[in-house]
């Protein structure tokens, strides 16, 4: 795994997400993503839950939310949605600090570099805002210093890490045509089909 680089802005990938979040219908929580397995409904429940880990992890308040591995198998809460705005707006002002970036922190159970451990939150928001987009037929767009610092880091797992069932970070990697776009090349990285569509409905 690579060092991530200097301090990124967080704030946009954080908007963008809290515009995701809202955009989704209720009808829509059980529906698939192209994140295998998971859907709409646990993703978000994942988003949300890792939302605090990194803002812990960003202040250094070490505890339950950074000691935990990250879950894909929550039940969203009743008030989800009055949640979003403030847990959006804390992740992206906790790595505003630079302080966040200094030193050595916590998140999902693992001591990392604080470095590391920023650049891993924005992927999170990068990737998954992605998987809820376009599971929910929302437009999204990403800043491109967003798009290549998150390729650079899903280009520095290795194959042993991508292969833990349980622990890894990415699936194996999706190959990509020379005519992808650096968003398509990024999914693929993280073990995506950037060709992935919403089934039909039944009936």
């Amino acid at each position: 795994m690579t060092d991530a680089p200097g301090i990124l802005d967080l704030t946009p990938a954080t908007r963008r997400m809290e515009h995701i979040l809202a955009g989704i219908d209720d009808a829509q929580l059980s529906s698939p993503t192209p994140c295998s397995g998971t859907s709409v409904g646990v993703l978000v429940d994942h988003v949300l839950g890792l939302s605090l880990a990194f803002t812990a992890a960003a202040r250094k308040a070490w505890g339950p939310e950074t000691d935990s591995p990250p879950e894909l198998a929550g039940t969203l809460a009743p008030d989800w949605r009055l949640l979003i705005p403030g847990l959006m707006a804390g992740l992206g002002e906790a790595w505003k600090d630079p302080a966040a970036w200094a030193g050595t922190t916590r998140a999902g159970g693992l001591d990392l570099p604080a470095p590391v451990a920023g650049l891993v939150a924005l992927d999170e928001l990068v990737v998954h805002g992605w998987d809820l987009a376009l599971a929910t037929g929302q437009d999204y767009v990403c800043e491109p210093y967003e798009i290549a610092a998150c390729t650079a880091f899903a280009e520095s797992i290795t194959d042993e890490e991508r292969s833990r069932e349980e622990n890894g970070l990415f699936g194996p990697a999706v190959p990509v045509g020379d005519d992808g776009s650096p968003m398509d090349r990024l999914i693929g990285l993280t073990g995506r089909d950037p060709s992935w569509t919403p089934p039909p409905p039944p009936g």
